[in-house]
C-alpha cells in the first residue's frame, strides 16, 4: 500500500466518523491486542480487508502510533504464521503518517476452499469469525458447516428419504416432467420408462438396503406432501401491521399469518397468491398516462420466492427452518436458511455468467416442472433470477433490492418505495440541470434519501457496467451535484451538503450556481491552466473541467496557441467574452 492510499483510507475514516466493512483500526501503541486474531480471522472468512495499527477510533481516529514499529510488524507476521489455520501471508508494512509510526496489515479472502481461518488456540469452533458491518462476530457451529460444506458440490439433494416410494410422488407432476423431458431432452429420456426416467432424473435413488425411494429433491420437487416427512421445508408468510412487527398497542400481531406446503411448485404458486391477497395497488406514470400496479412487481417477488426454496440450505443441520418472507408496511423480506454457495457473492448478484447452485438436482428437475395453472417452469435460465428481478424493480421505477449473506441465511429486502416518484421528479427538475441520464436521476433519488453510493450499488441499482457507473458518477461530482469521499476503492459519494439542507426543509433542489463569471472574473487578462483556477476558484477540479468544457463550447474560453501541444492546456478569455462584458454581465 502506498503512503498516498493510506491516506486516502484515513480522510475517509475520520469523514464517516467510523471503521467500514474492509477497514479495521486498533490502538496497539506498544504491543498486539488479542482482538486481532479475530480480525484476522473475520477479514480472511469473508472478503479481506486492511488492518491499522496505530490509530485510536475513540479519538476520531488520531494517529497515536505504534512504538518499536519493526518488533509489532514482525509478531503480527508471526501471528498470521503460527497461530491462524490455514496460516495467512498477509502484505505488512510499516509507514510514517503524521509524525508516527503505523502498521498496515492487507489480509486477503481465503478461497472458499479452504475456509473457514480460525485461531488455533481456540479451535475451529469458538476461534472462527466473520466480519459484519465494522465489527468482528464469532461463527456460529451451524456457521462453520456451511463454510466447510462449500469445500464440495452440496449432494443433500439426492439423499433418500426412507419409507417413501413412486407412490409418494404427485402423478400430474411426473407426468409434465417426464413429458418435458422427453422433448428436450430425447437422447437421454425419449426411450426410457417412467421408473427408469425417474432414476435416471435422480428424482428415485436407491437407500442403504439397495430398495427404490425418493430423494430428497424429487420429493421437494414433485412430493404430493413433502411435510409429512420434513415439517419444516415449507415457506411461512406473515403479513405484519407495523414497521417494527406486532402493533403492541393494540395487540394486533399481524394481519395474515399463512404456512405453505406440498411440493415447490404449490408452494410457488400459493406464496404468490397470498402476497396479491396483502398487496394494494399504486398509480405510476407509463408514457403519457397512469397505471394502477400492485405495490412490488409480481416478476421480482416470483424470482425471489423461487430462488429462496431452491437455493436454501437441506443440509440435516437446517431442516427446522422454513423459508420465511415477511410484509410490512415498507418493506417486503423473502429469507432462506444458508448463504450464497460456491465463488458468487453479493457484489457478483446479477451479472451475466456469475451461477452457482448449491442443489444443482433440484434445480434441473424444477427447470422442466410448471407451475400449477401455468406453463412457465419454476426455473426457467439458471442464473437469471437476479438480474430478471432487479430489472423489474427498475421497470417499476422502484428501489433495487438490498441483498444480505450471512453464511447461515440469505435475504432479499425489496423496499416499498417509488424511486423516481412525483416528489422526486419535481425535485430533481428543480435542479436545473439538463443532460442528466435516467440512471443519474435513480443516483440523485438514493442520494435524497441519505444514501451513501459507491461505484457497485450504484451500477446494481441503475443496471450499468463499471465504467458507465464511474463515469455517469465523476458527472454528477462535476456538476456539484454530488461530493466525494475517499478514493479508490474507497470512493463513496454522498449529495452535495447544500442540496441535503433544501431537501429538509422545502423539499425541492436548489439550482446549481452558474460559474462562467466567476471564472472569467479569475482569467482576467491573464492565462490560466485548469490547476490555477482549481486552486483560485476553491471548486474541485471536475467542476472547472466542465466549465471550461462548456465555455469552449460558447466560445467565452480559448486555449492559449502556444500550450496546444503542451500536457497542461493555459485557458484565455476569448474576444467574445471581452465583448460580452462590455455589453453587460454574462
Amino acid at each position: 500500500m502506498l503512503d498516498s492510499e493510506l491516506a486516502e483510507i484515513v480522510e475517509n475514516l475520520r469523514v464517516l466518523g467510523a471503521d467500514v466493512a474492509d477497514i479495521e483500526v486498533k490502538r496497539a501503541e506498544r504491543k498486539l491486542p488479542a482482538s486481532v486474531r479475530e480480525t484476522l480471522s473475520a477479514f480472511a472468512n469473508t472478503r479481506g480487508g486492511v488492518l491499522i495499527l496505530g490509530l485510536d477510533e475513540a479519538t476520531g481516529f488520531a494517529a497515536t502510533g505504534v512504538q518499536e514499529a519493526a518488533k509489532v510488524a514482525a509478531d503480527l507476521a508471526s501471528w498470521c504464521s503460527t497461530e491462524m489455520e490455514p496460516p495467512l501471508r498477509p502484505l505488512i508494512n510499516v509507514h510514517s503518517f503524521e509524525g508516527v509510526d503505523l502498521v498496515v496489515a492487507e489480509i486477503a479472502e481465503l478461497e472458499a476452499a479452504i475456509k473457514p481461518c480460525f485461531y488455533r488456540g481456540a479451535g475451529i469452533t469458538q476461534g472462527s469469525y466473520v466480519r459484519v458491518g465494522d465489527g468482528d462476530r464469532k461463527l456460529s457451529s451451524y456457521e462453520v458447516q456451511m463454510l466447510l460444506t462449500k469445500r464440495g458440490q452440496p449432494r443433500d439433494d439426492l439423499e433418500p428419504v426412507p419409507g417413501t416410494s413412486v407412490q409418494d410422488l404427485d402423478r400430474r407432476l411426473v407426468a409434465e416432467l417426464l413429458a418435458r423431458l422427453r422433448v428436450s431432452r430425447p437422447y437421454a429420456f425419449s426411450e426410457l420408462d417412467e421408473t427408469t426416467a425417474l432414476r435416471r432424473a435422480r428424482v428415485l435413488v436407491q437407500d442403504g438396503s439397495g430398495e427404490l425411494v425418493v430423494s430428497l429433491g424429487g420429493l421437494l420437487a414433485l412430493g404430493t406432501y413433502p411435510q409429512e416427512h420434513f415439517p419444516q421445508l415449507m415457506l411461512s408468510f406473515v403479513h405484519y401491521p407495523t414497521v417494527d412487527g406486532a402493533d403492541v398497542v393494540s395487540g394486533q400481531r399481524f394481519l395474515d399469518n399463512v404456512m405453505l406446503e406440498g411440493p415447490i411448485p404449490v408452494i410457488v404458486r400459493d406464496t404468490l397468491a397470498a402476497l396479491r391477497r396483502n398487496m394494494s395497488r399504486r398509480a405510476v406514470v407509463i408514457g403519457a398516462g397512469r397505471q394502477d400496479v400492485w405495490e412490488y412487481p409480481e416478476t421480482a417477488l416470483r424470482e425471489a420466492i423461487v430462488n429462496a426454496l431452491v437455493h436454501r440450505d437441506l443440509s440435516s443441520a437446517s431442516r427446522g427452518a422454513q423459508v420465511q418472507v415477511e410484509m410490512y408496511p415498507d418493506r417486503l423480506v423473502v429469507r432462506n436458511p444458508g448463504g450464497l454457495y460456491g465463488p458468487v457473492t453479493v457484489d457478483q448478484l446479477g451479472d451475466e455468467a456469475v451461477s452457482s447452485a448449491r442443489n444443482s438436482m433440484l434445480i434441473q428437475v424444477l427447470e422442466d416442472v410448471p407451475v400449477p395453472g401455468g406453463t412457465r417452469t419454476v426455473c426457467e435460465n439458471r442464473g437469471s433470477g437476479i438480474r430478471t428481478m432487479v430489472k423489474a424493480l427498475r421497470e417499476a421505477r422502484m428501489s433495487a433490492p438490498e441483498f444480505v449473506d450471512r453464511i447461515s441465511y440469505f435475504s432479499v429486502t425489496f423496499p416499498n418505495h417509488t424511486l423516481l416518484g412525483d416528489e422526486v421528479v419535481a425535485w430533481i427538475n428543480s435542479l436545473g440541470e439538463h443532460g442528466l441520464s435516467d440512471s443519474q436521476c435513480v443516483a440523485l433519488a438514493l442520494l435524497r434519501d441519505g444514501k451513501l453510493l459507491d461505484n457497485q450499488t450504484y451500477r446494481a441499482a441503475a443496471g450499468l457496467d463499471s465504467q458507465v457507473a464511474r463515469a455517469e458518477l465523476r458527472d454528477l461530482v462535476a456538476r456539484e451535484l454530488v461530493v466525494q469521499h475517499g478514493g479508490r476503492r474507497w470512493t463513496r459519494y454522498a449529495l452535495a451538503p447544500a442540496l441535503v439542507a433544501n431537501t429538509r426543509t422545502a423539499g425541492l433542489g436548489a439550482r446549481r450556481a452558474d460559474r462562467r463569471e466567476q471564472l472569467l472574473d479569475i482569467l482576467g487578462d491573464g492565462q490560466l491552466s485548469r490547476a490555477e483556477l482549481v486552486e483560485r476558484s476553491g471548486l474541485t477540479a471536475p467542476a472547472v473541467t466542465r466549465w471550461l468544457r462548456l465555455m469552449r463550447k460558447e466560445g467565452l474560453v480559448e486555449v492559449t496557441e502556444e500550450s496546444i501541444r503542451s500536457p497542461h492546456l493555459r485557458y484565455r478569455r476569448s474576444r467574445q467574452a471581452f465583448m460580452e462584458e462590455r455589453e453587460g454581465p454574462v
